[in-house]
């Protein structure tokens, strides 16, 4: 795809996306939730937080664990798909966040992935992304390897690339109209600056498959990463960056971003520290700068309520008793 169209890519996502529910806020002082300012739920000027939930923190279901959550999708009505990153894709109840259902993913080989990005495609279908290659898969209802999607050689994992390992698919979207599909890089390839990231993208063909398009840069913020990418409605992205200091924590910043200038550079706009959002109760078990923080990796637009948009975003806990599988509720304006 040509620089110049993935601004009309973008402009043509669907706008009616319904709200796919809501979050029981949790800890102390979140019980008091419908009672409190909305200045006080302020992150920023652009972004409130409503709630988070523990809830699937430490569980199991149908003997899988409930946990390495590292992206979400609106799946269908009232419905959520959330995805570990060792090879299970969750069902959830949008309203409850209860599992309805768990399937496990592997490549061509029945080996597990390291599965980081996924979009509920229209038909049905899901598409993941794995930092193993990294590749693109497509996958039936019932976790069946479908179709697989080129991935530049550069963009592969050394020595075959230039892509460092575990640092490279860690992001999916499916752009406006469902006819672009976006996968965001976690870390710079070997060879570019520090800060720079690749955006890689697909186009839909009139046949249902997807043939390589665009690539964009993206810069972050120093010592970041990009852990999830997710399209608004009116043909944007918004972007999570997040790294983490031992003995300090996570930084988590959530970014607007943009094609600059007709170019292939995406310009970005910060919209919030989620350090500075209120805590509403939620504790830490390491050194937080804010107890609300974790390891965010996965997020999705849920819906639309007031002019803004509802976007929920997941914790991966690493399956580490320090840290949480923690889901936030943000409301954004863009």
């Amino acid at each position: 795809m040509r620089p110049r169209t993935l601004r009309t890519a973008l402009a043509a996502l669907t706008a009616g996306l319904a709200a796919a529910g809501c979050l029981t806020a949790a800890g102390p002082a979140a019980a008091q939730e419908s009672h409190q300012s909305h200045q006080r739920n302020d992150c920023s000027r652009s972004v409130s937080l409503t709630g988070f939930s523990d809830a699937l923190d430490k569980t199991t279901y149908d003997e899988t664990y409930v946990g390495n959550l590292s992206a979400l999708t609106r799946d269908g009505h009232r419905s959520l798909a959330a995805l570990s990153d060792r090879s299970e894709l969750f069902r959830l109840d949008a309203r409850t966040l209860r599992p309805r259902g768990v399937i496990t993913l592997a490549d061509e080989k029945g080996a597990a992935l390291d599965s980081e990005g996924l979009v509920a495609d229209g038909d049905g279908t899901y598409l993941v992304s794995s930092e193993t290659e990294p590749s693109v898969r497509r996958y039936s209802r019932t976790g069946r390897i479908l179709d697989r999607l080129p991935v530049p050689d550069d963009l592969r994992t050394a020595p075959a690339g230039r892509a460092r390992a575990n640092g490279s698919f860690e992001g999916l979207t499916l752009l406006p109209g469902g006819r672009t599909l976006v996968a965001s890089m976690e870390y710079p390839l070997d060879g570019d600056p520090a800060d720079l990231v690749r955006f890689q993208t697909w186009q839909r063909t009139r046949h249902g498959d997807f043939r390589l398009g665009a690539q964009y840069t993206y810069r972050t913020d120093p010592g970041l990463g990009v852990s999830e990418v997710a399209a608004t409605p009116d043909g944007r992205l918004l972007v999570l960056e997040r790294g983490f200091t031992s003995g300090v924590g996570n930084t988590v910043r959530l970014q607007l971003a943009d094609r600059h200038r007709g170019g292939t550079t995406l310009g970005k706009t910060l919209l919030a520290d989620l350090g500075d959002c209120p805590s509403l109760g939620a504790t830490a078990k390491q050194p937080q700068p804010n107890p609300l923080l974790d390891n965010f990796e996965g997020m999705t637009v849920t819906g639309r309520s007031g002019g803004r948009l509802d976007v929920l975003v997941v914790s991966d806990d690493n399956r580490n008793d320090v840290q949480t599988t923690r889901f936030l509720r943000l409301r954004v304006r863009v």
